[in-house]
């Protein structure tokens, strides 16, 4: 079951850095030249709304150039931002969240918690990344799956700060555009605690497999995104998703329907919304796109 690049993305997205306070400090990602990125961008449009649907990467290295041409054209015409989540201005409030959502004060411990055949490959990954075996012994499957991959990544450079949504926020602000979110972060840990313990599991299993193929997972999941190749993004970060009807439901399908949801509402209302969502989200059959074919609008491709 290969859930690392969903996990992946959602662990920036959703977690502060401080979540892995103890992991090992980042090595400084230095770009040497710029090179061009056309991601995927499509286009929902009546005579008086138009609704921009933007697949994001979470988190990138520097030096990838993708805010530009029809991107920025899209953005700078928007009245409105929208996206998956808007972050707390106070990053106390979000690990308040991680505290009482994804710890355990008692009971067993993660690595007790762990099938027996898996706990020796934990305790090596955990290591590999800089961190102690007992490291994340207090917390759930999830949270522990996503501080994993988040510390795996950040070693190889990956930062929030490069990523679209912080490029996004910083634009919005400064052109004085409002910023809405589809879910709040309480929300989305919500739907991650409430994953039954075997779907936890599963998520820090598939973790502990995949981390040593971090670099190329990632690396490919951020080309395909790059070329604006959402079959590519679909096969990457939905299909492992399949073999968890569970994290299936719960973290795509259910959300993407929703969403839909609400863009078809807003398409009621005049004026010009650019919506940024993680790519996975837009690509595939079950994507907000098909959601959206569902309730008879389409969303057209911007070739650019």
């Amino acid at each position: 079951m290969k859930l690392f690049p969903f996990v992946a993305t959602a662990a920036f997205f959703l977690l502060p850095t401080a979540a892995c306070g103890q992991a090992a400090d980042a090595p400084a990602a230095v770009a040497s030249a710029t090179a061009d990125a056309d991601p995927a961008l499509w286009v929902v449009k009546d005579d008086d709304t138009t609704i921009y649907l933007f697949g994001t990467i979470h988190v990138l290295k520097p030096g990838l150039s993708w805010f530009d041409e029809a991107v920025k054209s899209a953005f700078d015409a928007s009245d409105e931002l929208v996206m998956e989540i808007v972050q707390p201005d106070d990053p106390s409030s979000v690990q308040a969240l991680i505290l009482r959502k994804g710890m355990s004060a008692d009971g067993p411990t993660l690595t007790e918690r762990l099938p027996e055949d898996k706990r020796a490959d934990y305790a090596a990954v955990m290591t590999a990344n800089g961190l102690p075996p007992a490291a994340f012994d207090r917390m759930d499957p999830w949270l522990a799956a996503m501080s994993l991959t988040m510390t795996s990544l950040t070693r190889l450079g990956y930062q929030p700060a490069n990523g679209p949504e912080e490029v996004l926020t910083a634009a919005a602000k400064a052109a004085g555009k409002p910023i809405t979110g589809l879910e709040t972060v309480e929300q989305q840990f919500d739907y991650l605690d409430g994953l039954s313990a075997p779907a936890q599991m599963a998520m820090l299993e598939s973790t502990i497999d995949e981390t040593g193929e971090a670099g190329k997972l990632f690396a490919d999941m951020v080309t395909d995104w790059s070329k604006g190749d959402d079959q590519g993004i679909a096969a990457l970060m939905n299909d492992g998703l399949g073999d968890s009807p569970e994290l299936e439901r719960v973290m795509l399908t259910d959300r993407n329907a929703r969403w839909a949801g609400w863009i078809a509402e807003r398409m009621k209302q005049p004026g010009t919304v650019f919506v940024a969502v993680g790519a996975g989200h837009l690509a595939g059959e079950n994507s907000v796109r098909a959601d959206l074919a569902k309730r008879h609008l389409t969303a057209t491709r911007i070739d650019y």
